[in-house]
């Protein structure tokens, strides 16, 4: 099913996704690549945001694990991403795409603070928006913060770049009859429990009728297609057709 070309998108990256094939980390390779798609993105005119998580460099759950107490570990979670969005920064920059950090943690030396304004009029302006930082808040994940900031940028669409090509019934690198949707509703998901998104970002989503178009980021050209409405993805909607 085609989406049709969406005005203005918000794209959801792990922070894994940027470690490439290295253990832990940013691999610049990987960076470059996914920059070089982005910038394809908004030469379409499609105006883009982007929310990236840690996980490559730090994840508060892990660090509550190791004894760090939960909240200093989400805090040292969200710095994380901030590393991350201002590598993404400066590759997107350096092939020419006006770029903005803003972080939900206010940094003034490092990027602007987030104003929810400010991040709308970057983005008419036609530069590539990167919210760091998550929601600001401890005990919630970028994904809900994804949504969020989707909701908060009047975004048409919310893209989730994963290791797969869509949701499926089980893990497909585990299970050889996982079952692929090509499209499945909100309600659906968390009736289900399919690791999609968590929760929170689920209901955020569906509150606010922004479809979730979930694909594989590390295919050469996915971002671009699933941006047109194109290629292999699962659409996320409220509505069952």
């Amino acid at each position: 099913m085609k989406m049709g070309v969406p005005g203005r998108i918000l794209l959801k990256l792990s922070g894994e996704i940027l470690m490439g094939d290295l253990s832990s980390g940013i691999d610049p390779v990987t960076v470059q690549r996914v920059c070089e798609e982005i910038s394809a993105v908004s030469n379409l005119g499609i105006q883009i945001a982007l929310v990236v998580g840690g996980g490559n460099i730090f994840r508060g759950i892990s660090g509550a694990a190791q004894g760090i107490e939960r909240t200093t570990g989400d805090y040292m979670g969200m710095l994380a991403t901030l590393i991350n969005a201002l590598a993404l920064q400066s590759a997107l920059e350096g092939i020419g795409v006006p770029t903005r950090v803003l972080s939900a943690i206010p940094v003034p030396s490092i990027c602007e603070p987030y104003i929810r304004r400010k991040g709308i009029d970057h983005l008419e302006k036609g530069r590539v928006v990167i919210f760091a930082c998550g929601s600001g808040n401890p005990f919630f994940t970028t994904d809900t913060a994804a949504a969020l900031r989707a909701s908060e940028m009047e975004c048409t669409m919310l893209l989730k770049g994963t290791k797969v090509d869509g949701i499926y019934s089980s893990d497909p690198q585990k299970d050889a009859n996982a079952h692929r949707y090509d499209r499945i509703t909100f309600k659906e998901v968390i009736a289900r429990g399919l690791k999609v998104m968590d929760t929170a970002a689920i209901s955020l989503a569906s509150e606010n009728n922004i479809p979730i178009a979930v694909f594989s980021i590390q295919t050469p050209g996915a971002l671009i297609d699933v941006a047109q409405g194109n290629g292999q993805y699962t659409l996320v909607t409220n509505e069952s057709n």
